[in-house]
Protein backbone atom coordinates (compact mmCIF):
# COMPACT_ATOMS: atom_id res chain seq x y z
CA UNK A 1 0.00 0.00 0.00
CA UNK A 2 1.09 3.08 -0.72
CA UNK A 3 2.63 5.63 2.15
CA UNK A 4 -0.50 7.56 1.97
CA UNK A 5 -3.02 5.62 2.68
CA UNK A 6 -3.84 3.81 6.39
CA UNK A 7 -6.16 1.10 7.24
CA UNK A 8 -8.75 2.20 9.76
CA UNK A 9 -12.29 -0.21 11.12
CA UNK A 10 -12.27 -2.28 8.26
CA UNK A 11 -11.10 0.53 5.45
CA UNK A 12 -8.48 2.63 3.45
CA UNK A 13 -8.15 6.43 4.30
CA UNK A 14 -5.55 8.98 3.55
CA UNK A 15 -2.71 10.00 5.56
CA UNK A 16 -2.49 12.99 3.88
CA UNK A 17 -4.26 16.23 6.16
CA UNK A 18 -7.99 17.10 4.46
CA UNK A 19 -6.76 20.04 2.72
CA UNK A 20 -4.23 18.11 0.40
CA UNK A 21 -6.88 16.80 -2.27
CA UNK A 22 -5.91 12.67 -2.90
CA UNK A 23 -3.87 12.73 -6.55
CA UNK A 24 -5.11 8.58 -6.81
CA UNK A 25 -7.46 8.00 -9.92
CA UNK A 26 -10.04 5.45 -8.73
CA UNK A 27 -8.42 2.87 -10.71
CA UNK A 28 -5.59 2.85 -8.32
CA UNK A 29 -7.92 3.54 -5.23
CA UNK A 30 -9.59 0.32 -6.20
CA UNK A 31 -5.98 -1.61 -6.70
CA UNK A 32 -5.09 0.14 -2.88
CA UNK A 33 -8.62 -1.62 -1.88
CA UNK A 34 -7.29 -4.92 -3.05
CA UNK A 35 -4.18 -5.17 -2.01
CA UNK A 36 -5.19 -4.19 1.29
CA UNK A 37 -8.34 -6.59 1.65
CA UNK A 38 -10.95 -3.89 3.26
CA UNK A 39 -14.27 -3.07 2.82
CA UNK A 40 -14.03 0.20 1.45
CA UNK A 41 -12.36 3.29 0.63
CA UNK A 42 -13.05 6.64 2.00
CA UNK A 43 -11.43 9.96 1.10
CA UNK A 44 -12.88 13.82 0.76
CA UNK A 45 -12.66 16.76 -1.28
CA UNK A 46 -13.44 20.13 -1.18
CA UNK A 47 -12.08 20.90 2.53
CA UNK A 48 -13.50 23.72 3.75
CA UNK A 49 -15.88 24.90 1.28
CA UNK A 50 -18.67 27.44 2.08
CA UNK A 51 -21.99 25.52 1.19
CA UNK A 52 -22.90 23.19 3.92
CA UNK A 53 -22.54 19.73 3.78
CA UNK A 54 -23.65 16.74 6.33
CA UNK A 55 -20.12 15.71 6.29
CA UNK A 56 -16.88 18.05 7.89
CA UNK A 57 -14.04 18.35 10.15
CA UNK A 58 -13.91 20.10 13.22
CA UNK A 59 -10.76 22.19 13.39
CA UNK A 60 -9.61 25.40 14.62
CA UNK A 61 -8.05 28.51 12.94
CA UNK A 62 -7.57 31.67 14.55
CA UNK A 63 -4.64 32.68 17.58
CA UNK A 64 -6.63 32.84 20.80
CA UNK A 65 -5.61 34.14 24.62
CA UNK A 66 -7.13 33.63 27.35
CA UNK A 67 -9.65 36.58 27.79
CA UNK A 68 -11.08 35.27 24.14
CA UNK A 69 -12.68 32.72 26.13
CA UNK A 70 -15.89 32.71 27.88
CA UNK A 71 -15.84 33.63 31.62
CA UNK A 72 -16.71 29.55 32.19
CA UNK A 73 -14.38 28.46 30.43
CA UNK A 74 -11.55 30.67 31.88
CA UNK A 75 -12.07 29.42 34.77
CA UNK A 76 -12.30 25.92 33.96
CA UNK A 77 -9.12 25.71 31.64
CA UNK A 78 -7.13 27.87 34.64
CA UNK A 79 -8.73 24.97 37.41
CA UNK A 80 -6.87 22.54 34.85
CA UNK A 81 -3.45 23.98 34.34
CA UNK A 82 -3.47 23.87 38.42
CA UNK A 83 -4.60 20.61 38.67
CA UNK A 84 -2.50 19.54 36.08
CA UNK A 85 0.89 19.42 34.65
CA UNK A 86 0.74 19.29 30.78
CA UNK A 87 4.09 19.16 28.02
CA UNK A 88 5.25 17.45 24.86
CA UNK A 89 6.68 13.81 26.01
CA UNK A 90 8.47 11.41 24.43
CA UNK A 91 7.16 8.04 22.69
CA UNK A 92 8.28 5.76 24.61
CA UNK A 93 6.44 7.40 28.25
CA UNK A 94 3.17 6.85 26.29
CA UNK A 95 4.54 3.08 25.08
CA UNK A 96 5.11 2.25 28.77
CA UNK A 97 2.07 3.87 30.79
CA UNK A 98 -0.45 4.89 27.72
CA UNK A 99 -1.80 1.07 27.50
CA UNK A 100 -3.95 1.22 30.94
CA UNK A 101 -5.19 4.97 30.33
CA UNK A 102 -6.13 3.57 26.78
CA UNK A 103 -8.33 1.09 28.33
CA UNK A 104 -9.77 3.04 31.18
CA UNK A 105 -10.63 5.17 28.68
CA UNK A 106 -12.28 2.28 26.04
CA UNK A 107 -13.98 0.89 28.98
CA UNK A 108 -15.62 4.30 30.13
CA UNK A 109 -16.68 5.01 26.23
CA UNK A 110 -19.93 4.12 24.48
CA UNK A 111 -18.66 2.54 20.93
CA UNK A 112 -19.25 -0.18 18.83
CA UNK A 113 -16.04 -1.18 18.29
CA UNK A 114 -13.05 -3.71 20.22
CA UNK A 115 -10.87 -2.67 22.26
CA UNK A 116 -7.02 -2.77 21.06
CA UNK A 117 -4.59 -5.76 22.01
CA UNK A 118 -1.29 -3.72 23.90
CA UNK A 119 0.09 -5.11 20.69
CA UNK A 120 -2.03 -3.25 18.45
CA UNK A 121 -1.87 -0.38 20.89
CA UNK A 122 1.81 0.16 20.93
CA UNK A 123 1.53 -0.64 16.66
CA UNK A 124 -0.30 2.52 16.32
CA UNK A 125 2.12 5.01 18.10
CA UNK A 126 4.68 3.79 15.58
CA UNK A 127 5.37 6.43 12.95
CA UNK A 128 5.48 10.07 12.50
CA UNK A 129 3.59 11.48 15.38
CA UNK A 130 4.23 14.14 18.32
CA UNK A 131 3.17 12.82 21.99
CA UNK A 132 1.59 15.60 25.05
CA UNK A 133 1.19 14.10 28.20
CA UNK A 134 -1.18 15.13 31.22
CA UNK A 135 0.27 14.51 34.94
CA UNK A 136 -1.66 14.42 38.00
CA UNK A 137 1.33 15.26 40.24
CA UNK A 138 3.99 13.04 38.98
CA UNK A 139 1.62 10.37 37.26
CA UNK A 140 0.52 10.56 33.42
CA UNK A 141 -2.74 10.39 33.46
CA UNK A 142 -3.47 11.24 29.76
CA UNK A 143 -1.78 11.75 26.06
CA UNK A 144 -2.53 13.36 22.87
CA UNK A 145 -1.01 11.58 20.05
CA UNK A 146 -0.84 14.33 17.18
CA UNK A 147 0.34 14.50 13.73
CA UNK A 148 1.89 17.58 12.87
CA UNK A 149 2.57 18.97 9.16
CA UNK A 150 4.33 21.96 8.27
CA UNK A 151 1.23 23.89 8.10
CA UNK A 152 -1.81 22.30 10.54
CA UNK A 153 -1.92 19.62 13.30
CA UNK A 154 -4.16 16.57 13.81
CA UNK A 155 -5.34 15.74 17.39
CA UNK A 156 -5.30 12.20 16.06
CA UNK A 157 -5.97 10.18 19.64
CA UNK A 158 -6.95 11.62 22.76
CA UNK A 159 -7.17 9.45 25.86
CA UNK A 160 -7.59 10.90 29.86
CA UNK A 161 -8.21 8.59 32.69
CA UNK A 162 -12.74 8.96 33.06
CA UNK A 163 -11.29 9.10 37.09
CA UNK A 164 -9.54 12.57 36.53
CA UNK A 165 -11.99 14.13 34.37
CA UNK A 166 -14.03 16.50 36.68
CA UNK A 167 -10.71 17.82 37.72
CA UNK A 168 -10.83 19.78 33.81
CA UNK A 169 -7.89 18.28 32.26
CA UNK A 170 -9.18 18.35 28.77
CA UNK A 171 -9.67 22.23 29.04
CA UNK A 172 -5.89 22.59 30.37
CA UNK A 173 -4.68 20.17 27.66
CA UNK A 174 -6.45 22.09 24.47
CA UNK A 175 -6.07 25.06 25.79
CA UNK A 176 -2.04 24.43 26.42
CA UNK A 177 -2.13 22.78 22.58
CA UNK A 178 -3.66 25.49 21.10
CA UNK A 179 -1.56 27.95 22.34
CA UNK A 180 1.42 26.27 21.23
CA UNK A 181 0.24 25.15 17.28
CA UNK A 182 -1.38 28.41 16.64
CA UNK A 183 -0.13 30.70 19.02
CA UNK A 184 3.33 29.85 18.96
CA UNK A 185 4.16 27.41 15.56
CA UNK A 186 1.36 29.54 13.78
CA UNK A 187 0.06 26.80 12.13
CA UNK A 188 -3.06 27.13 9.45
CA UNK A 189 -5.28 25.34 11.76
CA UNK A 190 -5.50 22.26 14.21
CA UNK A 191 -8.26 19.62 13.90
CA UNK A 192 -9.51 17.34 15.97
CA UNK A 193 -10.87 15.06 13.47
CA UNK A 194 -13.72 14.08 10.74
CA UNK A 195 -17.79 14.04 12.16
CA UNK A 196 -18.60 10.85 13.69
CA UNK A 197 -20.84 8.67 12.06
CA UNK A 198 -20.85 6.55 14.90
CA UNK A 199 -22.63 8.78 17.47
CA UNK A 200 -23.15 12.21 18.30
CA UNK A 201 -19.37 12.98 19.11
CA UNK A 202 -19.28 14.67 22.84
CA UNK A 203 -15.85 15.74 21.88
CA UNK A 204 -16.65 18.07 18.71
CA UNK A 205 -19.75 19.92 20.72
CA UNK A 206 -17.26 20.41 23.53
CA UNK A 207 -15.17 21.93 21.38
CA UNK A 208 -17.43 23.94 19.01
CA UNK A 209 -18.94 25.55 22.39
CA UNK A 210 -16.10 25.96 24.67
CA UNK A 211 -12.95 26.39 22.69
CA UNK A 212 -14.67 28.01 19.30
CA UNK A 213 -13.59 24.86 16.77
CA UNK A 214 -16.09 25.29 13.89
CA UNK A 215 -16.95 22.58 11.27
CA UNK A 216 -15.12 22.49 7.69
CA UNK A 217 -17.50 21.18 5.23
CA UNK A 218 -16.26 18.65 2.88
CA UNK A 219 -18.03 16.85 0.23
CA UNK A 220 -17.04 12.76 1.31
CA UNK A 221 -16.09 10.25 -1.01
CA UNK A 222 -16.59 6.38 -1.15
CA UNK A 223 -15.49 3.96 -3.52
CA UNK A 224 -16.15 0.00 -2.83
CA UNK A 225 -15.15 -2.97 -4.27
CA UNK A 226 -17.36 -4.40 -6.96
CA UNK A 227 -19.59 -7.17 -4.81
CA UNK A 228 -19.53 -4.99 -1.90
CA UNK A 229 -21.33 -2.11 -4.21
CA UNK A 230 -23.78 -4.60 -5.14
CA UNK A 231 -24.84 -5.19 -1.33
CA UNK A 232 -24.91 -1.86 -0.40
CA UNK A 233 -27.63 -0.97 -3.12
CA UNK A 234 -29.52 -4.05 -1.88
CA UNK A 235 -29.19 -2.91 1.44
CA UNK A 236 -29.42 0.89 1.45
CA UNK A 237 -33.54 0.89 1.43
CA UNK A 238 -33.12 -0.79 4.81
CA UNK A 239 -30.54 1.58 6.55
CA UNK A 240 -32.96 3.25 8.86
CA UNK A 241 -33.47 -0.47 9.94
CA UNK A 242 -29.88 -1.47 10.80
CA UNK A 243 -29.79 1.13 12.96
CA UNK A 244 -32.41 0.55 15.14
CA UNK A 245 -30.80 -2.95 16.14
CA UNK A 246 -28.64 -2.93 18.55
CA UNK A 247 -26.99 -5.90 17.87
CA UNK A 248 -23.30 -4.36 16.97
CA UNK A 249 -22.85 -6.61 13.42
CA UNK A 250 -26.42 -4.32 12.26
CA UNK A 251 -24.53 -1.51 13.96
CA UNK A 252 -21.82 -1.40 12.02
CA UNK A 253 -23.72 -2.02 8.79
CA UNK A 254 -26.02 0.84 9.54
CA UNK A 255 -22.85 3.33 9.84
CA UNK A 256 -22.33 2.06 6.51
CA UNK A 257 -25.17 2.69 5.17
CA UNK A 258 -25.59 6.64 7.05
CA UNK A 259 -21.92 6.93 5.02
CA UNK A 260 -23.47 6.13 1.47
CA UNK A 261 -26.79 8.22 2.46
CA UNK A 262 -24.38 11.50 2.86
CA UNK A 263 -22.53 10.22 -0.50
CA UNK A 264 -26.25 9.81 -2.42
CA UNK A 265 -27.60 13.89 -1.20
CA UNK A 266 -24.64 15.37 -2.09
CA UNK A 267 -25.51 14.11 -5.81
CA UNK A 268 -29.47 15.36 -5.77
Amino acid sequence: MKNNWRKYNGAIIPLLPPHIEVQESKNEIQQLIEDANVFFARWISDFDCKKDSDFWYIIHDTPMIMKDYSKNTRNQIRKGIKNFKINIIDRSIVEEGGYNIYTRSFQASNTLFKMNSKEVFLKDLAGEWEFWGVYFEDTLIGYSQNKVTIDHCDYSTIKIDPYYRRRYPSYALFFKMNQYYLNEKKLTYVTDGARSLVHQSNIQDFLINKFKFRKAFCCLHVLYPPKIKILIDMLYPLRNIFCKINLSLFQKIGIVLKQEEIIRKQTV
